[in-house]
C-alpha cells in the first residue's frame, strides 16, 4: 500500500494538490490518502472573557470540519476513493511533518502559492519548510 498525506487549506493550490494525488491513484491502485488540515489555535491575549475565547475556538473547529468535509468530497469526486480526513492544531509545517511521520506516509502532497525561492525564504513559506523538515518526498503542486 502506498500512503499519501495531502495538506489542504481550502485554497485553489490545495484543490489542485488533491487532483494531482487522484491522478497518482490512477497509476497506483493500492493508494491510501489522508487529507490533513492544520489550524492555529485561538490565541488568548487577555482581552476576551473566557466564554468568548471558547466561542472563537468552537467556531474555528467548526470551520476546520467544514473545510475537511469539502476537501474529502472533492477528493472522492476526483477519484481518490480511499481517502480519510484528519485535523491538527499548531504551526502548519511541523504539524504536517509530525502527522506524516505518525501515519507512516510515503509522500506528502501540497499546494504552493507560487512564490519564488527567495520570496518563500523571506516569507517563511509553509511548503518550503515542509520540504526542509520532511523525511519523505514532497510533491508541490502549483
Amino acid at each position: 500500500m502506498f500512503k499519501l498525506l495531502i495538506a489542504v487549506d481550502g485554497s485553489d493550490p490545495a484543490r489542485r494538490a488533491v487532483e494531482a494525488a487522484a491522478r497518482l491513484a490512477q497509476a497506483i491502485p493500492d493508494l491510501d490518502a489522508v487529507l490533513l488540515n492544520v489550524r492555529e489555535g485561538a490565541g488568548y491575549h487577555g482581552t476576551l472573557p473566557p466564554f468568548d475565547f471558547e466561542a472563537v475556538e468552537q467556531a474555528q473547529r467548526h470551520r476546520q470540519a467544514q473545510l475537511l468535509d469539502a476537501a474529502l468530497a472533492h477528493a472522492q469526486a476526483s477519484g481518490l476513493g480511499r481517502a480519510s480526513a484528519q485535523s491538527a492544531v499548531g504551526a502548519a509545517a511541523p504539524e504536517i511533518v509530525r502527522v506524516a511521520t505518525e501515519r507512516g506516509v510515503d509522500q506528502i502532497v501540497m499546494g504552493t502559492r507560487g512564490m519564488t525561492a527567495l520570496g518563500g525564504l523571506l516569507l517563511g513559506s509553509v511548503a518550503q519548510r515542509v520540504v526542509h523538515l520532511a523525511p519523505v518526498p514532497v510533491l508541490l503542486v502549483r
